[in-house]
């Protein structure tokens, strides 16, 4: 798509954030010679951003409040490089008010919104009276000024039940409480309200009515110029969620008829107009799937995490839109220009554990394997082979966006490069989202904000166990790599030292509790490989070796086989038919010099910040009293008791940080 002539304005812009928004922006920069300069903490120091960057600068110490929280900093960064403009990209300073009126102040350019729209949106109580002047819809509510407490449980019983509490200046599930039952109501309003004065430095909050039908969240993208002019660019689904953030989107929203999709655009268009808005935006609706009603629910003031989707189906490059909005351009194309092509997803891979609630991780990425990247398949990131997921900073991975003709194409995309997609070292979520990928219902569209809670039970299937072929394939290959050759073979093999005598090479493994013992016999140039004692394997091998990965192929009487084995320490991540499974070299129980500790409870599962402390040395406790509460990335976490007793040892103090596997409290019965 054409855009028309570029008025060459900006040359250098400062990018006010980190990770794989900052290098997404840097690459549309960088394709319109705009030079970009970076900014870094001391946990990014070595980061991708950094070296994309035409310049980059130091800005202070990991956490966020100290370096990109920063506005003084940035403000003396930009004095000294020179910048003519800052993209605060997503989080951080994005939806900051105060930022860009500072911006404004030194004649720098803000690329986003006026403040004016940034203050209006980001107060979901000021921002719902306006919209509803404006003639959108609107959940019924308390969005009022008053925050005593006892009237916002007056309004709370008006407005009915369930209902959920909302963070005024919050986002991404910050500060944001269901109440189901009138008596639970006061201490869910304080426990959203100290998590938001935490996230926001604010403790406001408004009350929204919760729908109990299956409600959708679909989503709208505007583009807005300084000259009146407003557009809409299709919509996203983003409907399944966990812990209130999105984990999955995908555009256009399945299953609007053309009449929905022209109706919620030009309702988030008039939104946009209505606060003189500028730059992109995404205007966010709950759909009541049953009356196909929309209702407005907020405006993000920025570029939104899922923007690649958008581009994808319709072929805009949004970052470029943004700079060109930036310097007085008008928007390039009309209403009419914007079409829809097929269909888009993206799935977020996180640090995290969903077995155990969806728990983020922070830790070394010790192997990575992605998909390759082509016109349909992309992946916005940041994070390399042999970089950390800071406890500092949200734990995204990457984001891998799919394109195809249709949904059920584009769906099978996406499956289809999440198994290629491979991490050791840390937990992450992309076995649920492959799970996820192929559920009937996610198939089928049938998709709501509850869809996790609901299909649990199928979400989350164990690992199906290796079979006696790949695990025969497993076992000859990695008793190969042994040799230190690159390229192995029966006939290069030393270990195999007497080829045609039937000599049995052993190998015991363990997946989780269970034993798993190998024999492999080899007479050239096949191996016969017994499982536990089951009839033998028939297999040929050829094996290559680089560094900690091993790579296995052979084929057996029945068909091709391919394996993957990642060694960490005495654990082998094997890949196999887009399958993770780890195995464990087995150690004798007498070889583990911490297998009597008994510190199988008390310990922390997580990295975070002690935020505090509810019991102290000699209380007496029963299993499920809280004990602490810990801090992981701005979320709050309730650390219970795990057993009746006294407490005999509280091994921090508020504030103190706790790295995963630490124990955190000691009880004596």
């Amino acid at each position: 798509m054409s855009h028309g002539q570029r008025l060459n304005k900006l040359s250098k812009i400062l990018i006010a954030n980190r990770g794989e928004i900052a290098c997404r922006v840097m690459k549309t920069a960088r394709k319109m010679n705009i030079k970009t300069v970076a900014v870094f903490s001391d946990a990014d120091r070595h980061s991708l951003h950094v070296k994309m960057a035409d310049e980059a600068h130091y800005i202070g110490p990991s956490p966020a409040s100290e370096s990109y929280l920063r506005q003084d900093k940035l403000l003396e960064i930009i004095k000294k490089t020179g910048a003519q403009a800052v993209h605060p990209g997503y989080g951080f300073l994005s939806e900051q008010a105060p930022f860009a009126e500072a911006l404004a102040a030194q004649g720098v350019e803000f690329i986003g919104p006026p403040a004016s729209a940034i203050a209006d949106m980001g107060s979901k109580s000021a921002s719902k009276r306006i919209m509803i002047d404006a003639g959108v819809s609107c959940i019924p509510g308390y969005h009022g000024d008053n925050q005593d407490e006892a009237y916002l449980k007056e309004q709370a019983d008006q407005v009915g039940y369930p209902i959920i509490i909302k963070a005024v200046s919050g986002g991404g599930g910050k500060g944001m409480r269901m109440v189901f039952h009138e008596k639970d109501f006061m201490a869910a309003l304080r426990s959203a309200k100290e998590e938001s004065i935490k996230a926001f430095n604010d403790d406001r909050v408004i009350l929204e009515r919760f729908f109990d039908f299956q409600p959708r969240h679909v989503e709208v993208q505007v583009m807005a110029d300084s000259h009146g002019n407003a557009l809409y660019f299709s919509n996203r689904d983003c409907s399944v969620q966990r812990r209130h953030q999105k984990i999955i989107e995908e555009a256009p929203a399945p299953g609007l008829t053309p009449e929905e999709h022209r109706e919620i655009g030009e309702m988030a268009v008039r939104a946009a107009k209505a606060v003189g808005y500028k730059s992109a935006g995404t205007v966010e609706f709950i759909m009541d799937t049953v009356e196909r009603k929309f209702y407005f629910m907020e405006m993000n003031t920025r570029l939104q995490v899922e923007h690649p989707i958008t581009e994808l189906v319709t072929g805009v490059d949004l970052v470029e839109l943004q700079l060109r909005v930036s310097q007085g351009e008008k928007l390039p194309i009309t209403q009419d220009d914007i079409n829809v092509h097929g269909h888009a997803f993206e799935a977020r891979v996180y640090a995290e554990d969903p077995a155990n609630n969806f728990m983020p991780g922070s830790g070394d990425v010790k192997y990575l394997s992605t998909p390759a990247e082509t016109d349909n398949v992309r992946i916005d990131t940041s994070i390399r082979q042999g970089d950390a997921v800071s406890v500092f900073y949200d734990p995204m991975i990457a984001k891998l966006v799919v394109w195809a003709p249709d949904r059920l194409s584009s769906l099978s995309l996406l499956h289809s490069k999440l198994q290629e997609y491979h991490v050791v070292g840390l937990s992450t979520n992309i076995k649920f989202l492959k799970d996820l990928a192929t559920h009937p219902q996610f198939e089928s569209a049938d998709v709501h904000t509850d869809f996790i809670t609901q299909h649990g039970d199928s979400l989350f299937p164990a690992t199906p166990n290796l079979s006696d072929e790949n695990l025969a394939l497993t076992a000859v290959s990695y008793l190969l790599s042994q040799t230190g050759k690159v390229s192995v073979s029966p006939w290069t093999k030393s270990l195999f030292s007497r080829l045609n005598i039937d000599h049995v090479e052993e190998l015991k493994l363990k997946d989780g509790d269970t034993d798993i013992d190998v024999k492999i016999r080899c007479v050239a140039p096949s191996y016969f490989v017994s499982v536990d004692g089951r009839p033998e394997v028939e297999l040929s091998a050829d094996v290559t070796v680089d560094d900690n990965v091993i790579v296995g192929s052979g084929n057996s009487a029945d068909r091709k086989l391919e394996c993957k084995i990642v060694q960490d320490g005495d654990n082998l991540h094997v890949f196999c038919d887009g399958n993770e499974t780890v195995l464990s070299r087995h150690v004798p129980k007498y070889q583990k010099a911490d297998e009597e500790s008994g510190l199988d409870d008390g310990v922390a599962s997580v990295e975070g910040l002690v935020q505090k402390i509810f019991a102290g040395v000699g209380d007496v406790v029963k299993r499920g009293d809280v004990i602490l509460q810990v801090n992981v990335m701005k979320m709050l976490f309730d650390i219970p008791a795990h057993k009746d007793g006294v407490i005999s040892s509280i091994c921090f103090n508020e504030g103190d940080r706790v790295s995963k596997g630490q124990l955190l409290y000691e009880l004596d019965e």
